[in-house]
């Protein structure tokens, strides 16, 4: 007696490849979700801060990381009690572009005032680097008052952004180049916080990028 022989059928073969392709791509289309979420989120902070920072001056005659001394902060009360940094009210923000993402100069100062007067969320007694915001990529967030990439002014910066998002963020806020107008890039390193420096030329999908804007 021969045995029978079983296996697919070309029919069996081709549903399971149409099933496995519908799988692909609801993972990829799930994937471009995140990652347009994660644009909008970025893109929210960058105009949420600089809208914070402004409402501040506005509120308190001083900017946040300038204002002080320690006196005047506390006596706010509420929040205000557990603030341990201030500035110098010379009207500067003392931060040099090494310093954006280190917390250190008036860049803590800066966060924790911000938190203090309710204008952004977290706790305004961090200070430090832990005072400082996660992006939604998983970077840093802080500030610099130093021209960096030929920008002038204070500057808010993100870093470990891909190139992918970090165009689509120009482009959203601004020309879409990373060398002219409000919004400015740093090429930098994988997993790093990388300072804001010298302008990348274009952007690159594969690579991460500092990205700074005008507050």
């Amino acid at each position: 007696m021969k045995k029978s022989q079983s296996g697919f059928t070309l029919v069996e073969i081709a549903i399971v490849m149409v099933i496995i392709g519908l799988l692909l791509g609801g993972v990829l289309k799930g994937q471009e979700l995140i990652t347009n979420s994660k644009i909008k989120n970025a893109v929210n902070d960058l105009n949420g801060i600089s809208a914070a920072f402004n409402a501040y001056t506005d509120r308190y005659r001083h900017m946040a990381g300038d204002d002080g001394p320690l006196a005047t902060l506390t006596a706010r009360g509420g929040p205000w009690l557990t603030v341990t940094q201030f500035g110098n009210n010379d009207g500067i923000l003392t931060i040099t572009a090494a310093q954006t993402f280190t917390g250190a100069g008036e860049n803590d100062n800066f966060w924790q005032h911000l938190k203090a007067a309710g204008l952004i969320t977290g706790n305004p007694a961090d200070a430090g680097i832990a005072a400082l915001p996660r992006n939604a990529f998983g970077g840093l967030t802080g500030v610099t008052a130093v021209g960096v990439t030929g920008m002038t002014g204070n500057v808010v910066c993100m870093s470990q952004i891909p190139g992918k998002a970090a165009a689509a963020i120009d482009n959203q806020l601004d020309d879409g180049l990373p060398t002219t107008g409000a919004i400015r890039a740093t090429t930098g390193a994988v997993g790093a916080n990388t300072p804001p420096g010298a302008a990348a030329p274009s952007y690159v999908e594969t690579a991460v990028y500092t990205l700074c804007r005008n507050l």
